[in-house]
C-alpha cells in the first residue's frame, strides 16, 4: 500500500480525531495482513473475544493519544 492517504493528524474536534483513530487502527491491520481472505477468516475468532477486543480497544485508544497530542488537545 504505497498511495498517500494520511496528509494530517489534524481533525476539527475530537470525534473527528477519535474517528481517525479507528481508521489508523483499522489501516494498521490491513498493512499487517493485507490478505483480505485471511483477515475474513480471522475475523469471527477475534470479533468474539475479550480480549481481541480489549487489545483493539487498546490500539485505538493508542492512536487517539497520538491525534489528540497532533492536535494540542483541541484547545486553542
Amino acid at each position: 500500500m504505497s498511495d498517500t492517504w494520511l496528509p494530517t493528524l489534524i481533525t476539527a474536534t475530537p470525534q473527528e480525531g477519535f474517528e481517525l483513530a479507528i481508521t489508523l487502527s483499522r489501516r494498521g491491520v490491513k498493512y499487517t495482513q493485507p490478505d483480505m481472505e485471511t483477515l475474513q477468516e480471522l475475523r469471527p475468532e477475534y470479533a468474539n473475544s475479550a480480549d481481541g477486543l480489549t487489545a483493539a480497544s487498546q490500539v485505538i485508544a493508542i492512536n487517539f493519544q497520538t491525534v489528540s497530542a497532533a492536535n494540542n488537545y483541541w484547545r486553542d
